[in-house]
């Protein structure tokens, strides 16, 4: 039993450790996100679960002796690491509002216009972490399967909206993730759509052509096709057709900022080139920005050597170093840029936070528009895809941001 004790205490250590310090640069990055991303997410359920096992093996006769005494020493570490993550996903709050009093002005929550005050607060309901993976919520119909181009299942999207079909309402474009090569619109982001659209938005989550057979700028043509569609579809579903935001996370995070900064760029709107593709708003989750490797992160160099130019571009950087450029949102910082709100984890070992950070630093160097940036400490990538601390607290930030900009918005509309 001893053994035992000590093997287990063992694999938690290493996941705690894995946690706490990933590995973010090199071969065994990937590796290091999945084990890493669950245990930091779960922290909460993973605590319960140690202190039951613990108790049990010690109840069993497992400290017995040095392996067991080793063991039991491991155990507290790895407890102590739990409670640790805990109060760093608390901390995500804090954090997302000190980004937005920054980016937006200490006084940012009176500019939310007082009809939608009401639906702002700042806890993260036991419901959102106890229960992580329930998808779904009573006031919210999802209608699935809608067709806007024709490639297959990839030309399908679906559409959230209240029950009590909202009239006018703001619309959020979400697009998902999976590193251009899988993922689809069920399976990213329903912790933020449900939450949006029980608040009285319209959500619209696409799925899109995938690598290897699709080329860039397949995806990025796609996802402009969806908001072609919105134009002319969104009212039969309570959106108003004049008021997109967009949001996405990892290769969906991508795509938003390119979503963002190519507005009406006739060559990723082959035969619809007079289709306003204009944002209100944009909200990139830990994306990837820097194809061309300005930044001198590995993603930049392996990605394009290995998977990037093989697998996406089908191109290399000296063969055609303008789409190279088109696809990295750090060479598109324009001045008419919508406002953009930034999100990435600083432990991210998939899309290094120096691509973010540079990014920001672009848009602030040229947007005459307001960007937020928030860095959540101890966090990974892919942190909002099912429930947790963490996510309630930042999904609840990020909707104050959609409705400080929707506010101006229906602000200047009234003006004109």
């Amino acid at each position: 039993m001893p053994t035992t004790f000590l093997v287990l205490s063992i694999i938690g250590a290493v996941l705690i450790l894995n946690a706490v310090r990933p590995v973010m640069i090199g071969p065994f990055a990937p590796l290091s996100f999945f084990p890493g991303w669950l245990t930091s997410e779960l922290a909460p359920h993973l605590l319960v679960i140690h202190v039951i096992v613990v108790t049990v093996l010690v109840s069993l006769g497992a400290v017995e002796g040095t392996k067991g005494a080793v063991a039991l020493g491991l155990c507290i570490f790895s407890a102590a690491g739990l409670v640790w993550m805990i109060n760093q996903a608390r901390r995500a709050g804090a954090v997302c509002d000190a980004a937005l009093r920054a980016g937006l002005g200490d006084e940012y929550r009176n500019r939310i216009a007082p009809a939608f005050v009401d639906r702002h607060d700042d806890t993260a309901p036991w419901r959102w972490w106890a229960l992580p993976f329930r998808f779904s919520h009573p006031d919210v119909t999802q209608v699935r399967n809608l067709r806007y181009a024709d490639h297959g299942v990839k030309g399908l999207l679906d559409v959230y909206h209240h029950r009590e079909k909202p009239s006018g309402a703001p619309v959020l474009l979400q697009i998902h993730g999976g590193g251009w090569v899988i993922g689809n619109k069920d399976q990213q982001a329903k912790p933020m759509m449900l939450h949006q659209s029980a608040k009285g938005w319209v959500c619209v989550s696409p799925n899109y052509r995938l690598s290897p057979r699709a080329t860039f700028p397949d995806h990025l043509v796609d996802c402009k096709r969806v908001i072609a569609w919105i134009r002319e579809n969104i009212a039969e579903y309570g959106g108003d057709p004049n008021c997109i935001f967009v949001t996405g996370g990892s290769a969906g995070g991508h795509l938003t900022a390119l979503v963002g900064l190519t507005a009406n760029d006739p060559e990723f709107q082959p035969g619809f080139e007079h289709v306003d593709t204009s944002m209100v708003a944009a909200v990139p989750y830990y994306g990837v920005y820097d194809f061309i490797n300005e930044a001198g992160t590995w993603s930049g160099d392996q990605r394009a050597k290995y998977f990037l130019q093989r697998t996406v571009m089908k191109v290399s950087r000296e063969e055609n170093r303008h789409i190279w450029e088109m696809a990295s949102p750090v060479c598109l910082a324009r001045a008419d840029a919508p406002p953009f709100f930034v999100v990435h984890g600083h432990n991210d070992s998939l899309a290094p936070v120096k691509e973010a950070r540079m990014f920001v630093e672009r848009l602030r160097a040229k947007s005459e528009s307001e960007v937020v940036y928030a860095e959540l400490p101890g966090t990974q990538h892919a942190f909002e895809v099912f429930g947790s601390i963490r996510a309630a607290h930042v999904i609840r930030a990020v909707g104050r941001f959609l409705d400080v900009v929707y506010s101006s918005y229906l602000s200047e509309r009234v003006e004109q």
